[in-house]
């Protein structure tokens, strides 16, 4: 619901009460702009999200998937780089093989970038490119200082790098079944995948179970 609070595209977008914005966080123009020069000499899918938008130089089975499987908005594509410097960046997404990735692509970004922007992974085969200081943990501790609930009377659940910061904040964490090793070994608990209907298990052991035994 657009009047509902949240916290969208890794912590960089906020909605507190009713709705509201309370924090938005962008990519630097220069950023954008090497990674689509990149994305464009090395023929790597290269896909940025603006608000609720999903931009991109080219079309690529891989955007395809980001579309179909993950439900992310269908790619427009630009006509050229210059285009960007007209819209808000929140993030981008390379596209690539896993081993791709952890061997060339996230090496190479991670020396370019310095402190310009800050790397994450939510899955293999996607390295995001997100602005400084950005992650889930920082939004979520954000939208929860704005109702004034401590972290401690918080559950996460994940199952990726891009949960990690988040799940070691709060007072209860819990990795799904299909987490990744780094994820599972600062959770406190772990439950069925993602597909098993891990989500359900956590809230009925963790919040719902719990409950009926103080009643």
């Amino acid at each position: 619901s657009k009047h509902a609070p949240g916290v969208f595209l890794q912590g960089l977008n906020v909605y507190g009460n009713g709705g509201k914005l309370i924090h938005q966080a962008s990519l630097s123009q220069d950023v954008v702009r090497e990674a689509f020069e990149y994305s464009l000499k090395e023929n790597v899918p290269l896909c940025a999200f603006s608000a609720d938008r999903c931009l991109t130089l080219f079309p690529h089975p891989r955007l395809d998937e980001l579309h179909l499987k993950y439900l992310e908005p269908e790619a427009e594509v630009l006509p050229f780089i210059d285009a960007f410097k007209y819209l808000i960046i929140n993030k981008l997404i390379f596209l690539e093989d896993p081993e791709i990735i952890q061997s060339s692509l996230r090496p190479h970004w991670q020396f370019c970038l310095s402190k310009r922007a800050c790397l994450t992974q939510a899955v293999p085969d996607m390295l995001e490119i997100l602005p400084p200081g950005a992650s889930k943990g920082a939004g979520v501790k954000m939208l929860l200082e704005s109702f004034g609930i401590p972290l401690n009377e918080v559950m996460a659940i994940g199952d990726g790098e891009n949960d990690n910061e988040m799940l070691s904040m709060s007072g209860i964490s819990v990795a799904m079944g299909n987490a990744v090793p780094e994820t599972i070994a600062i959770s406190n608990y772990q439950v069925a995948s993602n597909d098993e209907n891990g989500v359900a298990e956590a809230i009925k052991r963790f919040i719902l179970d719990p409950i009926k035994l103080k009643n």
